[in-house]
């Protein structure tokens, strides 16, 4: 009786999932190219993957990528960690402030790729309004000026370390991508920085309530100050829930579509472009769908890098 019930939910796990998973993995190895299903296996085995990679538009796709999580995941741990430590210290306010820094995650990225394409491009003349208080409007209030008149338009890679690899790895593919910090890709990093720093400040604030008192008084008592109380007692025993924020992050990070798709696109010379956007592009618009499937592919087994080893070390210690 058991297994009948849980029966349906297994078969459509296996159908939606991991079916679906066999199915992408092998139109990534077809000829299918236009509207007309092809899905004979292309010669040789694996040519869409060695034409995947050396295209310098999915070469860029995953240098912004790993650009965008690195930066994004260091943003929100830092603040979200700042945030639960200053409401945990100030009892004024304390939930209304809590409530107004997990506001932002409460929105769809569309809404927030908007507002925020605005405020960094507030030239559009959309309202006044963006124009006054947008980024470039604040910073020539403040008299230094607009750093960049064009933030999301800005084709410019700083810290390049092309010279480096290249001593190490060649050059793969044509055209060689620019290895460094995409300026155009700072706005979208701030935007889903902001509303997701939220999300990590929730989880820290539950990680601190978890924490005994007895240790801050043990510690008191020792004569160690905050900030050394906070940095090798308080911050040690946080690392589970940075594991927690880190996974689920990263893997929404990974999956970016909706906040580029609505701040930038493309970008220019792929300076804004991600994975995503590649594999929704090469779908619906070009009709290469092999070679949609293997960016897919590609995509599926990064994530599981991060995801796996989480789940296997999650599932260990309460199988223990």
């Amino acid at each position: 009786m058991a297994f009948l019930v849980v029966a349906p939910g297994l078969l459509a796990v296996l159908l939606f999932v991991y079916v679906f998973i066999a199915y992408t993995f092998y139109v990534s190895l077809s000829a299918w190219r236009g509207f007309k299903p092809n899905l004979s296996i292309k010669e040789p085995l694996g040519s869409v993957y060695l034409e995947l990679f050396g295209s310098a538009r999915f070469q860029a796709d995953l240098r912004n990528i790993v650009i965008f999580v690195v930066l994004f995941m260091v943003a929100a741990l830092l603040f979200g960690l700042l945030l639960a430590i200053l409401i945990r210290e100030s009892p004024f306010a304390k939930r209304f402030f809590r409530t107004t820094f997990l506001l932002p995650y409460a929105l769809s990225f569309i809404v927030t790729g908007v507002v925020w394409r605005w405020l960094f491009n507030p030239e559009s003349g959309v309202n006044l309004l963006f124009e006054i208080f947008g980024v470039n409007g604040v910073l020539a209030a403040a008299g230094i000026g607009p750093l960049r008149p064009g933030w999301l338009t800005d084709p410019t890679v700083v810290l390049q370390v092309n010279g480096i690899l290249e001593s190490v790895f060649p050059p793969f593919g044509d055209i060689q991508v620019k290895l460094g910090i995409p300026l155009a890709l700072i706005p979208v990093v701030i935007a889903a920085a902001w509303q997701l720093t939220g999300f990590s400040m929730a989880v820290y604030l539950a990680g601190l309530s978890s924490i005994q008192p007895d240790l801050y008084e043990a510690a008191a008592v020792d004569g160690a100050g905050r900030w050394y109380t906070y940095r090798r007692v308080i911050i040690p025993l946080l690392v589970p829930a940075t594991v927690t924020i880190v996974v689920i992050l990263a893997h929404t990070a990974m999956a970016i579509f909706d906040l580029t798709f609505a701040m930038s696109g493309v970008g220019p010379d792929f300076a804004t472009d991600v994975p995503g956007l590649f594999v929704y592009q090469m779908a619906f618009i070009a009709n290469r769908f092999n070679l949609a499937a293997a960016a897919a592919v590609v995509m599926f087994i990064v994530i599981a890098g991060v995801t796996v080893p989480y789940l296997w070390r999650t599932y260990g210690q309460h199988h223990d």
